[in-house]
């Protein structure tokens, strides 16, 4: 084997052109509540947010509820999503069909990928979006929805286009 291997790409352009390192590392403990509870029992905690990442992606931990509960098919045009099933079974929209994904398995989806996703009885996963868009107001709306909170045709409509969703 030679090196460097020309199948592979390069590395990006360095971001730190410091010297010695920087302490700039943060922890998420476990046990920390999460940041927000649905009506139905499920929660998203916020793992790394889009601000925190200097927009380079956006990771949430998502526990379903007792009932099912999860967005239809849709797609973005501007980031990337990604599943990773932590516990129980999470059906997957692949753009296809709906598959059952277990613990461990994992389903990427580019820009512009039909996808949706539903799940219950307390399975949990980790969303990841690429790049980190600010998913958090998307989030707090439906709870602030689930909660009593309303919103006219038209804002909807406004809502998931400033959110870069698109039903199908």
């Amino acid at each position: 084997m030679s090196f460097p291997n020309p199948l592979h790409r390069p590395y990006p352009d360095d971001v730190y052109t410091g010297e010695g390192g920087e302490v700039s590392a943060w922890l998420r403990r476990d046990d920390t509540e999460p940041e927000l509870t649905y009506k139905n029992g499920g929660s998203c905690e916020y793992l790394a947010t889009g601000d925190q990442t200097n927009g380079l992606y956006g990771l949430y931990r998502w526990s379903f509820g007792e009932t099912e509960s999860g967005p239809d098919p849709h797609f973005h045009r501007a980031i990337t999503e990604s599943f990773y099933v932590l516990e129980g079974e999470v059906r997957l929209y692949d753009g296809h069909e709906w598959i059952t994904a277990r613990t461990g398995d994992f389903l990427h989806v580019p820009e512009g990928g039909l996808h949706g996703f539903r799940g219950r009885d307390h399975a949990r996963m980790l969303l990841m979006f690429t790049p980190g868009a600010p998913r958090e107001d998307y989030f707090e709306t439906l709870h602030a929805l689930g909660y009593g909170a309303t919103m006219t045709d038209d804002e909807r409509v406004e809502f998931m286009l400033q959110h870069d969703t698109y039903w199908v």
